[in-house]
């Protein structure tokens, strides 16, 4: 993404090893595991299912766990924006009030806009982060993300 500026587009990654190399081959391996287990009904495919799942399930978790430390590094950055550029009451609603979805949908708006993006959620909390992100006229890129 360093050759293009970053926007509501385009701001959506693949990690080329995961989503098309790894994800799918378990995948593969599972469902033919489920299937090799309804049609040869012995011992050994139904081992062979137990390790599809427990491979399949590694494969998840070893996606989301990264993810999942990224998305509270993300609210924590921007609990420290907020401070740093919104009013004090501004902010402090917002802590109260965001979910970490919020927060990190809000993470593309520039400096400019955020007290009125902060603002517009915090009028409807019921937003989703596709809507927010589609809201945010001035890009703040994030070519961090994982």
């Amino acid at each position: 993404m360093a050759d293009k500026t970053q926007n509501f587009a385009n701001h959506g990654q693949f990690m080329p090893m995961y989503h098309f190399f790894t994800a799918p081959l378990s995948l593969i391996f599972l469902i033919w595991s489920v299937w090799r287990a309804m049609t040869i009904r012995d011992v050994e495919t139904h081992y062979l299912l137990i390790g599809a799942l427990a491979l399949f399930g590694v494969v998840t978790v070893s996606r989301l766990s990264p993810l999942r430390a990224q998305d509270r590094l993300i609210r924590l950055e921007e609990q420290l924006r907020y401070a740093r550029l919104l009013p004090a009451d501004l902010a402090a609603r917002a802590q109260a009030t965001f979910s970490p979805r919020h927060y990190i949908a809000l993470r593309f708006a520039s400096d400019a806009e955020l007290a009125s993006m902060v603002d517009m959620v915090l009028k409807n909390p019921a937003l989703k982060g596709k809507e927010i992100k589609s809201q945010i006229k001035t890009w703040r890129p994030d070519t961090f993300r994982v």
